[in-house]
């Protein structure tokens, strides 16, 4: 690949931009994607952060949720940002880990910076791709150098007094049973989505439930008023030591709306890109405080297969069978499988499994939340990541 930039020419251009970087911390996730991070690292990241005379503590993630146990006790002092190289995985565990310090006001204001080495590499996609970057280590790592920073709003998702913290998207239906599911057929890469999509959707899926929101402004008409509203704001702990409780504004008497199921697929998103080739939520922002929520009730098999091609363009939230809309609020009570009482789905966070319903893939195994009725608040701007300048 043509890099963007010549290593030779950063020089002093970069090094002596007021606000750059001095001292990162850098998370490499050897396991993600391709396991190409370290390459990578070494070989295109490394040697342009030496360039711009930027300290570098670089920590291998050895397991699953190591950098988030790292960020929980790190002295936040002694950086001016946190990297990972890797895909979106490490980019939630820091922001999950740095929300649950005590001193989570402090330590959030780090910018984290994306450089891509993962399989979906949505977020610094959805960076990039505005400015006509390309996605690439080269690219996102010059951005990280000269130490442009945004906000990023960041979504709440509480189920009584378990907290999950998103910047990504959250998924029911068939969008988490292709995510999730096809971990089968790892060893394909990145086709096995395609692969598997194609069948699902042959042997489609439809769940009962029903969906919650609060519209933002100019998307009223969605939905139905609910007949009652079931949303209750979690009470919030006095205990400091739990960080950070999510946003503090009150929800239960505003008017409420709601789309009941069945459901082929329902997709909340926080940033227009899910990966590299998949355009999610065209009219989504970075700090709007609101939700990008897609819909996907009733479609034909073969009306289906286009939309799933439609995806990588963006043009899928255009179809009749689609209903898009952005929340300030939201709640999803799941139910289970038509015609399968007794089978259930999956609840899927930023790429992770949140909750495993009654006979889905894997359900043996224990996650974060139970398969019943969580919520989703959003608080704008929360988060500040590296950036290309806008």
């Amino acid at each position: 690949m043509k890099k963007l930039y010549d290593n030779s020419k950063i020089g002093k251009s970069f090094v002596e931009i007021v606000g750059r970087p001095k001292r990162l911390l850098v998370f490499v996730n050897p396991f993600g994607g391709k396991k190409s991070a370290k390459k990578i690292f070494e070989k295109e990241v490394k040697p342009l952060f030496e360039d711009a005379d930027i300290q570098l503590d670089v920590q291998e993630t050895k397991y699953q949720l190591h950098a988030k146990e790292m960020v929980r006790s790190m002295d936040v002092s002694k950086y001016d940002g946190i990297v990972c190289v890797s895909g979106d995985g490490v980019l939630v565990e820091v922001v999950n880990g740095l929300l649950q310090r005590e001193d989570w006001k402090t330590a959030f204001k780090l910018p984290i910076g994306i450089i891509p080495a993962g399989t979906g590499n949505g977020m610094i996609k959805s960076l990039l791709d505005p400015v006509g970057l390309q996605c690439c280590a080269n690219s996102a790592t010059i951005s990280i150098i000269r130490g442009h920073t945004r906000s990023l709003d960041v979504a709440t998702i509480s189920q009584g007094t378990t907290k999950f913290f998103s910047v990504l998207m959250l998924a029911w239906g068939l969008v988490a049973d292709i995510d999730i599911e096809s971990e089968k057929f790892r060893w394909m890469g990145s086709a096995r989505i395609d692969f598997y999509a194609i069948q699902r959707i042959i042997s489609l899926r439809q769940y009962n439930g029903r969906v919650l929101f609060l519209p933002a402004p100019g998307f009223e008409s969605y939905g139905q008023p609910a007949s009652f509203c079931l949303y209750k704001e979690t009470p919030v702990s006095n205990n400091k030591a739990l960080g950070y409780q999510g946003p503090d504004t009150k929800f239960e008497d505003f008017e409420w709306r709601e789309i009941k199921g069945p459901f082929v697929s329902v997709w909340l998103h926080n940033v227009p890109w899910g990966a590299e080739n998949n355009l999610v939520a065209p009219a989504a922002k970075f700090s709007d405080g609101f939700l990008d929520l897609i819909v996907l009730k009733n479609c034909p098999k073969l009306a289906l297969l286009s939309l799933m091609t439609q995806i990588s363009e963006g043009t899928h939230v255009e179809s009749p069978y689609v209903a898009y809309l952005k929340v300030k609020a939201f709640a999803l009570e799941p139910g289970a499988l038509v015609g399968e009482p007794d089978k259930e789905g999956i609840i899927d966070a930023d790429g992770e499994v949140l909750a495993r319903g009654r006979r889905s893939y894997k359900c043996e195994q224990v996650a974060l939340m139970s398969y019943d009725k969580l919520q989703i608040t959003v608080d704008q701007g929360l988060a500040t990541l590296f950036s290309p300048e806008y």
